[in-house]
């Protein structure tokens, strides 16, 4: 539980870190975050199996509750007056001082589009039991993923960081890398058994 809870918020804070930057995947625009974000959705299908409902749910405003403190973070040290003998170093600003438009669009499109699919996912569990969990992780992460896109693209278009042509592409390029990641990803539901209380609460909740 510990490592894969882990892994899922330092796959966020990656993925937010990165999506300051965009970067160009075959003449399209995408935010970088996108290379390892999509990750995180099955990282969280594996901490629902391993720990349940309740803890899937805990992870997911912990993990946008680190992110904010780490953007902050930022922004104050990259106005923190610098050192006179090494230097102002502006580099480290202009890298990791966030856009505020980029972290609340990411913010809110994580916490909205994560707890769908935990939603999405337990209805899995209810419908199936043990069986077809190949199925949770397709069926959660089908109707997660779109929603995140659409929630990151349009907040972050209406907060004016890039025009609506660059959106659309964005929007795109991301649900296809995260629905490959989503296929890339479906063994590792079988890498991990539910401790005995989520296992309990799913055979409660059949």
């Amino acid at each position: 539980m510990l490592i894969v809870g882990g892994a899922y918020v330092a796959a966020q804070m990656m993925a937010d870190i990165a999506s300051l930057r965009i970067i160009s995947i075959a003449g399209h625009a995408v935010d970088a975050g996108t290379l390892i974000y999509p990750f995180t959705f099955t990282l969280r299908d594996l901490v629902h199996k391993i720990g349940g409902k309740d803890a899937a749910r805990t992870l997911i405003f912990l993990a946008a509750g680190i992110n904010v403190v780490m953007a902050g973070f930022f922004w104050l040290v990259a106005r923190w007056p610098a050192d006179p003998v090494t230097g102002q170093q502006p580099g480290f600003g202009e890298v990791l001082s966030p856009v505020w438009g980029i972290v609340l669009a990411s913010i809110v499109a994580e916490v909205v589009s994560e707890l769908i699919d935990t939603e999405a996912y337990q209805r899995w569990i209810v419908w199936f039991g043990e069986r077809r969990q190949w199925g949770r992780v397709l069926f959660s992460n089908a109707i997660a993923i779109p929603v995140d896109s659409a929630i990151f693209v349009g907040l972050a278009t209406s907060f004016g960081i890039f025009p609506a042509d660059v959106a659309w592409s964005i929007f795109w390029v991301n649900v296809v890398i995260k629905a490959l990641v989503t296929v890339i990803s479906i063994p590792w539901i079988y890498w991990v058994r539910p401790e005995p209380l989520a296992a309990t609460s799913i055979r409660n909740a059949r």
